[in-house]
């Protein structure tokens, strides 16, 4: 019997698993469709061995899945909200990039009337 795991456990493990910049940089890829492994190495600067453990990370977590096409291993998203997953991380990152800009030109403000 499976034991049952508390579900900010599992989103824990969601964000290990996305705490990686190959890993963030191979699911950005895949928002443009299937790509074959010499594909995502064309456009990551990372040894061959290193993808093939990353790509395995991201299949165990269930956020990709992979076909065969002949010879060739094709990679795609597994659902369409990774991709919104990555949009709303990008969202926030402006969001609090933004906020830091305020506070740097209240802090330049202020120094200049002391």
């Amino acid at each position: 019997m499976a034991t049952s795991v508390p579900l900010y456990q599992a989103k824990a493990e969601l964000f290990r698993t996305l705490g990686h910049p190959v890993r963030i940089r191979v699911l950005e890829l895949l928002q443009g469709g299937p790509h074959a492994v010499h594909e995502l190495l064309a456009n990551i600067d990372v040894e061959s061995s290193n993808l093939s453990q990353q790509l395995a990370v991201l299949r165990r977590a269930g956020l990709v899945s992979s076909s065969r096409d002949g010879a060739t291993v094709l990679y795609t998203l597994a659902t369409p909200d990774v991709a919104q997953l990555l949009l709303f991380g990008r969202r926030i990152l402006a969001s609090m990039w933004t906020d830091q800009e305020g506070m740097l030109a209240e802090l330049r403000e202020s120094a200049d009337t002391v």
